[in-house]
């Protein structure tokens, strides 16, 4: 190590599921220069995002705190992140980091940078109609990593990936890397309730094309970008080693979400409880503070890596984090008082819900009905059925009722120690339709993205708020 602090480059990559990746195991090779870094560092097997989607997730992995302790649960948060929590990048300013965010300007979650960067995460190029977001990123990412390593202070710098993220648009030969069937045969009719479901129709239809019939290519297209996104990163390392730093930088891999492909009917996107939104990869490197080719089977969540990162940095903050430093686990000196079995679970995208998970039992709550039409208790035996397809509620009343006691518990006690109410109750107007839909018809016809820019706005509502606020303020 060198006499200057050691510096972090995390990489806080958007909907990327950890059973896609094959470090995890997955089939298909689709992060060999992940999985090297992996091998090279500490992978934790069993990591879990509880809280869905992009805006709490990033806020929970970026102050250490859950949903309650931020008070951000839904994708279109209201406000400012609260002024009670400190964020990463303003702990890490005031223990003497410059600090840069790539992809991230104008979220909430993200407060506190110094410096904040934007490339072209949404749109395809017009010559190829391909979308090369990982070579977009490092064209600003690179220069930016330059000028860093150049100053006499360490740097924080945070990339938001987006190449697994709608729409799954990786450049060749990427595209066909995984599929090498005909998308557009006509006897194919899986992509028919895909092209049906209203809500999301005609944003799939504007970047997928209505002529592919075959959903398994969709899910080529989302494992070929995080092929491609793989590659791109390995520049990054290269970069590093290059620049002589690679031993004195604490690497972060990790995801706010994981992504509903062909599954519950939750088509190429995030919302819903169900593991494959939940399941996020997490892996980090630190030579000299983390050993080499570790594996930690222990459930992790996202609010555990603030502390993690601060912990293997040696700083302190005297804060009371929600989560938890993994260095005892990292080290193999984890007693039991640490281990985490049961999640509480939220999600505030396309649907409002709640729930608890074990190892053994999934519980799902509405709390509006839900567009796509489904039972307002959920419960899934994840040991008989881990892709959760068959609900079992109503045959297991005891196990529905024990695990509502045992989540409502959970909330009152932590409802008690932040002395405020659950953000899952106060976000009634989570969707921007300022009402709280009274059946699932009102919520399928009152929902609707259509286009790649539309989806881009959903994500950029807090940017263009404070540019109309400034625009506001220079005209007084």
């Amino acid at each position: 190590m060198s006499a200057k602090k050691p510096n972090i480059l995390f990489f806080g990559i958007d909907s990327l599921r950890r059973d896609h990746m094959s470090g995890y195991g997955y089939s298909r090779l689709t992060t060999p220069y992940i999985d090297k870094l992996a091998s090279q560092g500490v992978l934790f097997e069993q990591h879990f995002s509880p809280s869905i989607p992009t805006t709490p997730a990033y806020a929970s992995m970026l102050t250490g705190m859950d949903v309650f302790g931020t008070d951000v649960v839904a994708l279109r948060h209201e406000g400012p992140l609260g002024g009670h929590v400190d964020t990463l990048a303003e702990v890490l300013e005031a223990n003497g980091y410059n600090t840069t965010c790539i992809g991230f300007t104008g979220n909430p979650s993200a407060r506190g940078f110094q410096n904040y960067l934007n490339y072209e995460s949404w749109l395809p190029d017009e010559e190829s109609g391909r979308a090369p977001k990982a070579e977009n990123l490092n064209d600003v990412a690179i220069p930016e990593l330059e000028r860093l390593a150049a100053e006499d202070k360490p740097f924080f710098l945070f990339l938001r990936h987006m190449d697994p993220h709608s729409p799954y648009l990786p450049p060749q030969p990427f595209e066909r890397m995984f599929y090498g069937k005909d998308e557009k045969d006509p006897s194919n009719t899986s992509m028919e309730p895909v092209y049906d479901f209203k809500p999301f129709g005609d944003y799939l239809k504007s970047w997928i094309g209505e002529d592919v019939t075959d959903h398994e290519y969709v899910t080529a297209q989302y494992d070929g970008s995080i092929a491609y996104m793989d590659i791109a990163i390995q520049t990054l390392f290269t970069k590093l080693t290059d620049m002589g730093i690679e031993e004195d930088t604490l690497i972060v891999i990790t995801s706010d979400h994981g992504e509903t492909l062909y599954e519950h009917d939750c088509y190429f996107d995030h919302h819903g409880l169900y593991d494959c939104t939940l399941v996020v990869p997490l892996i980090i490197k630190f030579p000299g503070r983390v050993p080499a080719g570790k594996r930690v089977s222990s459930v992790s969540v996202i609010s555990d890596i603030m502390p993690t990162v601060l912990d293997l940095l040696q700083i302190e903050t005297n804060t009371p984090y929600d989560g938890r430093s993994l260095n005892a686990f990292i080290k193999g000196e984890a007693d039991s008082s640490l281990e985490k079995t049961e999640l509480y679970i939220t999600e505030c995208t396309w649907m409002r819900k709640h729930g608890w998970r074990t190892p053994e039992w999934k519980l799902i709550c509405s709390l509006e009905p839900d567009f796509h039409h489904k039972p307002e208790i959920e419960l899934y035996n994840l040991i008989r059925d881990p892709q959760e397809n068959e609900n079992v509620a109503d045959q297991e009343p005891e196990v529905v009722a024990f695990l509502q006691q045992r989540m409502n518990e959970y909330i009152a006690k932590r409802e008690e120690q932040v002395n405020r109410t659950n953000p899952i109750y106060t976000n009634t107007n989570w969707h921007g339709q300022n009402k709280i839909f009274t059946s699932s018809q009102e919520a399928y016809d009152s929902l609707y993205i259509g286009s790649i820019n539309n989806a881009r706005k959903l994500q950029q509502k807090e940017k263009e708020q404070e540019a109309a606020k400034e625009t506001v303020e220079s005209n007084d």
